[in-house]
């Protein structure tokens, strides 16, 4: 792989955002370079007094480098008119990790699994010996990581967001599991959206690989467009490999982590890793919190805990595979998202929705399904157990799947998912 040799070092640079991964780009390049930073925050700023700039001094102030997080949108920030100016001069952790080592890594992006699928393959690596790191949007970020041998692997979950600011970074193996509308109004178009995704497979060199799903009409029109000159695998998810006779694990009967599993066997045949461990960890696998997360199951109920679905896409991929369905929605709907099942797909479902967003959700669905309005989840609950109750003789199934972003009363989907474990838990205490 082709490196680009530490282009930051003895540079001026400025560190835009100073959350988890602004401060440990600040705590690498601190001796490196000359460093300073700023964060919309002003509490923030003021724990790095000595390194950070007022608005003002930064408008003076000229830089080699921008480094910014990819939270922040360059549009819609204290500093957009300086970005924007300086546009070229904007980098990532990523664009860092890259000038200054030349590991392999294989780089996960797409709409719906990226977190599932980095864990899977790196308990796969971590199982057959190897000194595997899990970076990027789950674990700690690139920079954070100490010991770095030349045969330290990396699995990094990236987002279009970072994928979008990033200039110079390059993997040797990129995945692309999905796309689906997601983002829209960060990135303000679809098209956006997917060029983001796919400039993880334009970076790439010509001994690098790429995995991608060839079964996803967005990905495969893309493909049509363009010659690319690195090694294409192309992924047919409706075709299950012959190994799945041996995996037991209940976790992967689920549409979209399924799929997930399928990507991870076919970076593993491509690594060429030992099957029979490969089988052992699948089997083993438990899943990630808040992600088709089983919180309570018996011979009548069955209680999901998908907090993390931010998207209409990302809840059908579960909703495929299960029946007699009480599905609770709740957050802000994404921009663009549509809600893709027929509606004989959904005579097993029935939808309860809380909080704001009533109006915006229930247009998705148009004939398809009627959803129920309460004003908080406890409410909700309460109508879904007293329904389940006069419905006996089935094996029933909550499904909390929000399919909207978390912001309008969680400060993240970890904080939502967290929530309504706790108030389950109650309810099932008091109706013992």
């Amino acid at each position: 792989m082709t490196k680009i040799n530490n282009i930051f070092l003895k540079k001026k640079i400025l560190i835009y955002g100073l959350g988890k991964s602004g401060i440990s780009t600040y705590n690498f390049l601190k001796q490196k370079a000359e460093i300073y930073l700023f964060d919309d925050n002003l509490l923030n700023n003021f724990r790095f007094n000595k390194r950070s700039l007022s608005f003002s001094k930064i408008l003076k102030s000229g830089f080699d480098f921008i480094i910014i997080s990819p939270g922040i949108d360059s549009s819609r920030c204290r500093l957009s008119k300086y970005l924007k100016q300086n546009s070229s001069k904007i980098y990532t952790d990523l664009d860092v990790f890259y000038s200054f080592f030349n590991n392999h890594s294989v780089t996960i992006t797409g709409t719906n699994g990226k977190s599932t699928t980095a864990k899977l393959l790196y308990d796969v690596l971590r199982d057959q010996k190897k000194d595997v790191r899990l970076v990027g949007n789950i674990g700690n970020p690139v920079l954070s990581e100490k010991k770095i041998t030349k045969k330290t692997f990396f699995v990094i979950e990236a987002s279009s967001y970072q994928l979008n600011y990033s200039k110079i970074f390059k993997s040797k193996y990129s995945v692309i599991l999905n796309i689906t509308p997601d983002h829209i109004e960060r990135h303000k178009s679809f098209k956006n959206y997917i060029e983001a995704k796919f400039s993880l497979l334009n970076s790439q060199t010509k001994q690098s690989v790429a995995f991608v799903k060839v079964n996803d009409p967005i990905i495969k029109k893309k493909l049509r467009k363009k010659i690319y000159k690195q090694k294409i695998i192309k992924i047919d998810t409706s075709n299950i490999p012959t190994l799945f006779k041996k995996i037991s694990n209940k976790y992967f009967l689920s549409f979209g982590n399924r799929e997930n599993l399928i990507f991870v066997l076919k970076i593993c045949q491509i690594l060429k890793l030992k099957k029979e461990k490969i089988i052992k960890i699948i089997n083993k696998f438990k899943g990630l919190k808040y992600r088709q997360q089983i919180v309570f199951n018996n011979s009548n109920l069955t209680i999901i805990n998908d907090s993390k679905s931010t998207s209409l896409a990302s809840s059908e991929n579960l909703l495929k595979n299960l029946k007699s369905v009480y599905w609770i929605l709740c957050g802000i709907p994404k921009k663009g998202d549509k809600f893709n099942l027929t509606k004989s797909q959904c005579k097993n479902f029935r939808i309860y929705i809380f909080g704001n967003y009533y109006k915006q959700f229930r247009k998705n669905f148009n004939n398809k399904l009627t959803p129920k309005k309460f004003k908080n989840l406890k409410h909700a609950l309460n109508q879904i157990f007293l329904e389940i109750k006069n419905n006996k003789g089935k094996k029933h199934v909550i499904l909390f799947s929000p399919a909207g972003a978390s912001f309008d009363n969680f400060k993240n989907f970890e904080e939502r998912g967290f929530y309504f474990n706790q108030t389950i838990k109650k309810y099932l205490n008091a109706n013992r």
